[in-house]
């Protein structure tokens, strides 16, 4: 039996307004699929519902995989894929499997020979780093820095050494803690680096800046709650 392929679909950052940042034949793709691996139900219904009203969502299968999966349920997600069906990753915001667990499936996925197509739609990393004025042919993405302050502090303290050297060093946070990262990185990053800050991505919303930590003290953005993007680096032709 021929199988089916696995379809990368990026969603939108947020906005209703989805054919400003999605192509038409990521909406083509998406459209017809009635099999999904997802990271929520409810958001993913909601999308699918956002870039086509009449969406059969009774007749669509939903499977998801998001941090609580076990690794043995992993591969009964590839099960429709095996069949002969295409099946969609659909994640909460963004492109799958980058900040995302949908990596997890696609890395077995190659395993077993199944053909993976990733498709065009917005990264807010991507977005972040082209807007920011830093290096973009050299940086590293750390994710999510650690919880506790002690190794917040010393993870910030490392990140802005790799910042001086010229490569760009991406992170995020979880938006309602966004206020007291910024506090850790205008006390413990050196006053001549500079912190781009990329919040709302694609939003009516949107702000992105990018200054000196030394330019940021006592004129920071209210971006408690809002998703961000932080880039630690060197402005690109800064004297």
């Amino acid at each position: 039996m021929e199988r089916g392929i696995l379809y990368l679909i990026p969603v939108t950052l947020g906005s209703e307004l989805f054919r400003e940042v999605l192509p038409d034949g990521l909406l083509s793709v998406a459209g017809r699929l009635r099999s999904f691996i997802v990271e929520d139900i409810r958001s993913a219904r909601r999308f699918l519902r956002l870039i086509d009203p009449t969406f059969p969502i009774d007749e669509t299968h939903f499977m998801i995989l998001n941090e609580h999966t076990k690794e043995d349920e992993i591969p009964l997600l590839l099960e429709p894929v095996i069949s002969g069906r295409d099946t969609g990753i659909l994640s909460e915001a963004g492109v799958p499997g980058v900040a995302d667990p949908g990596s997890r499936i696609v890395a077995l996925a190659h395993r077993k020979g199944i053909t993976v197509k990733p498709m065009s739609g917005p990264s807010s990393l991507l977005l972040a780093l082209m807007a920011s004025g830093m290096n973009g042919q050299n940086f590293t993405f750390h994710g999510y820095l650690p919880v506790k302050p002690a190794e917040r502090q010393e993870a910030l303290r490392i990140i802005d050494r790799q910042a001086g050297s010229g490569t760009s060093q991406l992170f995020i946070e979880t938006p309602y803690r966004n206020h007291k990262l910024l506090a850790d990185i205008l006390k413990y990053c050196d006053n001549n680096t500079s912190l781009c800050i990329a919040a709302d991505l694609t939003l009516e919303t949107e702000y992105v800046v990018t200054r000196r930590i030394k330019e940021w003290k006592g004129n920071m953005p209210d971006i408690n709650k809002h998703p961000a993007v932080f880039i630690l680096g060197r402005e690109e032709n800064h004297n």
